[in-house]
């Protein structure tokens, strides 16, 4: 059976406050693992609402949505993440966001089926947290020097 191909729109909120990051802890079978907010655009949704819908969905929280940090391309298939009847390019859109109140992480009304917790983590502990994707850790220590919007390019 041939694999349909899937592209698919992601908007990922890259909140950092006091020198953490706020991550949402998933599993899968073998391991847990940390990605940012975030999921999803819905045809007609500007990706702006598309991240305050998924903020709530998943963080329980509303969000500021600030300007536009790093794109990325995924193609799953080239990094061994194909599932068995699709194989997904997807890009990502990272924005600088802040929550609009006080917030202690706690998981939104509709999490992700693999999502566990929410969580702070501090960005030097990033290395550590088994953090997706990988190619945003270099940037995200250093969030000072990523003021323009940067291509990631293919990475996981």
């Amino acid at each position: 059976m041939k694999k349909k191909k899937t592209l698919r729109n992601s908007a990922k909120a890259v909140i950092i406050h006091d020198g953490r990051l706020l991550v949402i802890q998933k599993k899968d079978r073998d391991d847990c693992y940390c990605v940012l907010p975030g999921g999803g655009q819905k045809k007609s949704e500007t990706l702006p609402e598309a991240l305050k819908r998924e903020a709530l969905e998943e963080i329980g929280a509303k969000i500021k949505v600030g300007p536009l940090l790093h794109v990325r391309e995924y193609f799953s298939e080239k990094h061994g993440f194909a599932l068995a009847d699709r194989e997904l390019h997807q890009i990502d859109f990272f924005f600088a966001c802040r929550l609009t109140e006080d917030y202690e992480p706690k998981n939104g009304s509709q999490p992700d089926s693999r999502q566990r917790k929410v969580k702070w983590i501090r960005l030097d502990q990033l290395d550590k947290a088994n953090f997706y994707p990988r190619c945003l850790l270099a940037v995200l220590k250093h969030p000072e020097k990523s003021q323009t919007a940067m291509y990631l390019g293919d990475c996981n």
